[in-house]
């Protein structure tokens, strides 16, 4: 199935069940929530399997990446932003840092 951002984003929003008084702030949490879980399956892979990651782990850690993406895309659509503009702004940035020779370091403006 090929779906674009703008799909994925209508989509997405079929499933946006929350208090929309929390609006964006409900949705950042679940953001941080999500990440965590993402983070906790990777934490799991080093202590009980060496690092090694098996097929098995990159479905678990997909399925957890695209919790992600839902939280992603629905504070994208809180805020009025397209997830496309947001991939757009972030490529523009890598490749300033990429002709500034700032890839590596610390600083949003470098």
């Amino acid at each position: 199935m090929n779906l674009t951002f703008k799909q994925y984003s209508n989509k997405a929003q079929e499933f946006a069940i929350y208090n929309r008084d929390l609006g964006v702030y409900y949705l950042i949490l679940g953001l941080c929530g999500e990440t965590g879980e993402v983070a906790d399956k990777l934490k799991k892979i080093y202590r009980d399997k060496g690092g090694v990651i098996t097929d098995e782990d990159k479905k678990s850690i997909a399925y957890e990446l695209g919790d992600v993406l839902w939280y992603l895309t629905n504070i994208a659509n809180e805020l009025g932003i397209s997830i496309e503009d947001i991939a757009k702004l972030n490529l523009t940035k890598l490749y300033k840092r990429k002709e500034n020779g700032t890839i590596q370091g610390n600083g949003d403006n470098r």
